[in-house]
C-alpha cells in the first residue's frame, strides 16, 4: 500500500482523532469540488490516546457507523498516521537513476536515516524534482512509519468493511486542505495552521504552500470539558454536551470559558515560539485555527489581538459546493475539525 502516492478512484477521507472518527467524501467536476457526504462519529473514551489507537475494535465500529451516517456506498478510503509517528527526510540522488534502480537505492539510503530495520517499517518515497543548483541530481522525499502505526489503522478499516488505498501523514493532509481554504491560495507567505483538538494540539507551518515545520503536544478541549464537569458536578458526557449546546450557568463564561480561551492563546504563542527558535523567521503572515476548539466563539479575535497576527478559522469547504442532503450550517461549524479528513479526501484527485 502506498504511503504517499494516491490512486485515481474517489476515496473517503477518514481522520481518526482522539475523540471521533471524521469522514469526508468529495467529488470533482472540472475545477470545482463538491462535498458529497460527511460524518463525525464519537469514539469511546481512551479508544485513541494521544494519537495512538488502543482499541482497534472500537475504532472499527465508529468507522462503520460513520460510513452509515454519511450514507455513502464507497468502500475505498485514505487514512493518515500522526506526524509524530513518521520520519521524513529529503534526500538527493542522481537524476540518471532509472525507476527500477530507484527503489533499491532508496532502501540503501533509508537504512542510514531510519533507526529501525526495514522489516519493521512501512516506507515510501516521492520524487520532488531536480535539485536546486545541480540538474544532475534530484530531490526525493523519503517517508517511513513503524508498521504497527499503519497496521492498527488498516485493521480498524478492515473491521468497518473499508479498503484503505492511501496512507498519508496528517500534516501532508492538512497541507492539501489549506490550499482549498478561502483567503489562502496555497502559495506565498508563511501560514501557521494550529489544530487544537480534544487532547492534542499540533502546528504545521507552510512556507509558500509547503510544510516546513510540524510539532505536536498534549493540550486540548478535553481540559475545558473536565473543568465544566468539576465545577458543575456533571458527568463527562453531560459536560461535553453542555459545552456544545449551552445551558450552563451565567458564571460559566467568566469563570471557565474565558480562562480557557486565555490558555489557548498562550498555547498558540508557545507553539509559534518553538517554530521561531527552529527557523530563521520571527513572524508568520497568518494563523489558521483548526480542530474542534477553533469553533469556540471569538477565539480568532482574541488570538489576533494578543499576538498581532491575522487569525482565521479554517474552512476547507468554503469554496466548494455542497450536496443537497448535507446540512450546510452544521458542516460550517464542523469544518475546522475536518481539515485532515478533507485533505485525505482530496488525495483522490492528485
Amino acid at each position: 500500500m502506498s504511503l504517499l502516492r494516491p490512486k485515481k478512484k474517489p476515496l473517503l477521507g477518514i481522520d481518526i482523532s482522539s475523540t471521533a472518527v471524521k469522514l469526508v467524501e468529495l467529488s470533482r467536476h472540472g475545477a470545482e469540488y463538491r462535498v458529497e457526504s460527511y460524518a463525525v462519529e464519537p469514539l469511546p473514551m481512551n479508544a485513541v490516546t494521544e494519537k495512538n489507537v488502543t482499541d482497534v475494535d472500537a475504532v472499527g465500529d465508529a468507522m462503520r457507523r460513520a460510513v452509515k451516517k454519511a450514507g455513502t456506498g464507497n468502500k475505498l478510503c485514505a487514512l493518515a498516521v500522526p506526524s509524530s509517528a513518521v520520519i521524513s527526510k529529503t534526500i538527493t540522488l542522481p537524476a540518471s537513476l532509472k525507476e527500477s534502480e530507484l527503489e533499491g537505492q532508496i532502501e540503501i539510503e533509508a537504512d542510514q536515516y531510519i533507526p529501525y530495520s526495514l522489516e519493521e517499517i512501512n516506507l515510501d518515497f516521492e520524487v520532488i524534482g531536480p535539485s536546486p543548483g545541480n540538474p544532475d541530481m534530484m530531490e526525493v522525499l523519503l517517508v517511513a512509519s513503524r508498521s504497527e502505526n499503519v497496521d492498527v489503522r488498516v485493521g480498524a478499516a478492515d473491521l468497518a468493511g473499508l479498503k484503505p488505498k492511501v496512507l498519508d501523514v496528517e500534516s501532508y493532509a492538512t497541507e492539501h486542505a489549506v490550499a482549498q481554504t478561502a483567503g489562502l491560495d496555497g502559495s506565498g507567505g508563511i501560514v501557521a495552521v494550529i489544530d487544537i483538538g480534544a487532547t492534542m494540539t499540533s502546528i504545521s507551518v507552510l512556507e509558500d504552500g509547503v510544510i516546513t515545520y510540524t510539532r505536536e503536544q498534549p493540550f486540548g478541549g478535553k481540559m475545558l470539558t473536565e473543568d465544566i464537569m468539576r465545577r458543575y458536578g456533571l458527568s463527562y458526557e453531560e459536560a461535553g454536551l453542555a459545552k456544545k449546546e449551552g445551558g450552563l450557568p451565567d458564571n460559566y463564561v467568566s469563570e471557565i470559558l474565558e480562562p480557557f480561551k486565555d490558555n489557548m492563546a498562550q498555547q498558540v504563542h508557545r507553539f509559534l515560539q518553538f517554530y521561531y527558535a527552529a527557523s530563521e523567521h520571527q513572524s508568520v503572515d497568518q494563523i489558521l485555527l483548526a480542530g474542534g476548539c477553533a469553533s469556540i466563539a471569538g477565539i480568532d479575535e482574541l488570538i489576533e489581538s494578543r499576538l498581532g497576527t491575522p487569525t482565521t478559522i479554517a474552512n476547507p469547504f468554503s469554496r466548494m459546493s455542497i450536496a443537497s442532503g448535507i446540512n450546510a450550517q452544521r458542516l460550517g461549524s464542523d469544518a475546522p475539525a475536518l481539515m485532515i479528513a478533507c485533505g485525505l479526501a482530496l488525495r483522490s484527485f492528485d
